[in-house]
């Protein structure tokens, strides 16, 4: 095979399937849902506890999103009223194992950022 195989993305030409996922992997809330899940499975009830400030309405679409993109998997219980719980898939794991560089960076970096911000 030739080294272009499997074809790659191009984040950078409008028209490429990629941008439209950059777009949903890079939202505030997609990051901040990524990272809760890499603890493990969650509830939506427990989603919503640990990510402060999201609505329910931006997490159930988020969580949908990321979901359609293959990087959340949703397994609904057989109960009465039905569990749902969230969790990473492989292709989420591995994702989010690029976005804990960025928010570890983000978090041990703030006194520097916000010293920056300062005029």
């Amino acid at each position: 095979m030739d080294a272009t195989w499997p074809p790659r993305g191009d984040v950078f030409d409008s028209r490429c399937p990629s941008r439209s996922v950059l777009d949903h992997v890079t939202s505030k809330w997609a990051v901040l849902v990524l990272a809760a899940l890499d603890t493990g499975e969650l509830r939506f009830s427990a989603l919503r506890r640990r990510i402060d400030g999201v609505s329910e309405k931006m997490l159930a679409q988020t969580l949908r999103t990321l979901e359609s993109d293959g990087f959340v998997a949703r397994e609904v219980a057989p109960t009465t009223p039905p569990q749902v719980t969230y969790s990473l898939t492989d292709l989420g794991s591995g994702l989010t194992a690029q976005l804990t560089g960025l928010l570890d960076f983000i978090t041990t970096r703030l006194p520097e950022i916000q010293a920056a911000r300062r005029p």
